[in-house]
């Protein structure tokens, strides 16, 4: 572990000074590469996935697990678009001149060497990689042993593009074992070698991470989204998005958790949502009013609303009004992500200022809490800090700044 991050540590130096051209040429070779061992990838995952089905493990976390055509088609698209994304590394975010005539400019850097914790998602070997490489840092990935062979399927083909752009291999590093101390020696940061720790998985693994790591982190412990349904929300979109954000996939961290509606259109509103969640095999837990509408719900404990189920279950709960909804949504709410669906703007406005959540959405899905549908590209995870990287963390939040200042010979009295 020791090697890795000293290896990490001199490619990083090197890759902080490669062109924009070689970082380009790197993802788009590994995005090619990727799509030529297809059939490479596909065998590795069925292997992961036969090991994981032989421990019984839970259908939200093979999902996350699973890799199919359409899913290698994004991993693909993902790593193009990042490849074309404008370069961020000496990008000038500010510069102004000062009476003495200095002339200060604010550009951005790597961070370094970036250390990715993460369990079961085999895509975020890519999105971790080349999200990396375009902001100039290398990264040490330590996957589960869940997703190990489809990981190092992955990472071979990233190796690929990084070879023939002549960037250092050592870019990307996968950890070699499965061996939970591996975790351990990163979280301790690897005699200073990692800059910043980012873990990608179940709420345990964050928490130790979160608990344990001596670097900085970005990260998420939980995602409890909420969904409020305004008075003067539409009925087809409160359906629509209602049931998109619960169901597209159950198991990913912008799924809601909560769906809030208000008491004056429980009447017009409440039962169709419900029913066509119902429709998809969705489990509902309510609160009085909710069960009084539906005989079908069951009922909501105080522990429901603190819930991330990852699966199709969602709480339901009547609020009097949209202060009663942020009341309720700053109370339980891990920061992640909310919606409201509504056509008064003056609630809109309200709900945006008035929560303090990383993402907040506007009659459209919380699943869209994702770095790719951001046009990122993809992300390396989400963070719901307030230092430095909140919402997804793409290549902009990969970097840090520093100050360039010229001068003419000036000297401070």
């Amino acid at each position: 572990m020791a090697e890795l991050g000293r290896n990490a540590r001199m490619a990083a130096r090197r890759l902080a000074l490669a062109t924009p051209e070689q970082k380009r040429t790197a993802l788009l070779t590994a995005a090619g590469a990727i799509n030529a061992h297809r059939k490479a990838i596909l065998l590795a995952n069925a292997k992961d996935m036969d090991a994981a089905r032989t421990k019984g493990i839970s259908t939200a976390f093979l999902d996350r697990l699973e890799l199919n055509d359409a899913r290698i088609d994004g991993i693909i698209a993902a790593v193009k678009t990042i490849a074309e994304l404008p370069d961020p590394v000496g990008a000038k975010i500010a510069e102004w001149d000062r009476p003495n005539g200095l002339h200060i400019e604010r550009v951005r850097t790597p961070l370094g060497v970036i250390g990715v914790i993460f369990e079961s998602r085999p895509n975020v070997t890519a999105d971790a990689g080349a999200l990396c490489i375009k902001s100039g840092n290398a990264v040490i990935l330590r996957g589960g042993s869940d997703s190990f062979h489809s990981s190092r399927a992955i990472v071979d083909c990233m190796l690929d593009g990084l070879h023939l752009a002549g960037l250092p291999v050592e870019c990307i590093q996968l950890v070699p074992t499965t061996d939970r101390a591996a975790v351990g020696e990163m979280l301790k940061g690897l005699d200073g070698n990692i800059d910043v720790i980012v873990p990608r998985g179940g709420k345990t693994l964050v928490a130790r991470v979160q608990d344990e790591a001596r670097v900085p982190v970005f990260a998420h412990l939980e995602g409890i989204v909420h969904v409020y349904i305004d008075k003067s929300a539409d009925l087809e979109k409160a359906v629509s998005v209602t049931l998109n954000a619960k169901m597209r996939r159950t198991g990913v961290c912008g799924a809601a958790e909560t769906l809030l509606v208000h008491r004056d259109v429980v009447g017009t509103h409440l039962n169709p949502i419900l029913d066509a969640l119902m429709a998809k095999g969705c489990e509902i837990r309510g609160d009085a009013i909710v069960n009084a509408n539906s005989p079908l719900t069951k009922t909501a404990t105080e522990a429901d609303w603190r819930t991330e189920y990852e699966d199709a279950i969602i709480s339901v709960k009547v609020v009097d009004s949209i202060e009663d909804a942020i009341a309720h949504i700053e109370t339980y709410s891990s920061h992640h992500t909310e919606a409201i669906i509504a056509e008064d703007l003056e609630a809109v406005e309200k709900f945006f200022n008035e929560i303090d959540s990383a993402i907040l959405l506007h009659n459209a899905s919380t699943q869209f809490a994702d770095g790719g549908e951001f046009g990122f590209g993809g992300e390396i995870g989400i963070a719901t800090g307030k230092m430095h990287a909140r919402g997804p963390v793409g290549v902009e939040q990969l970097t840090s700044f520093k100050y360039r200042v010229r001068g003419n010979g000036q000297t401070r009295p």
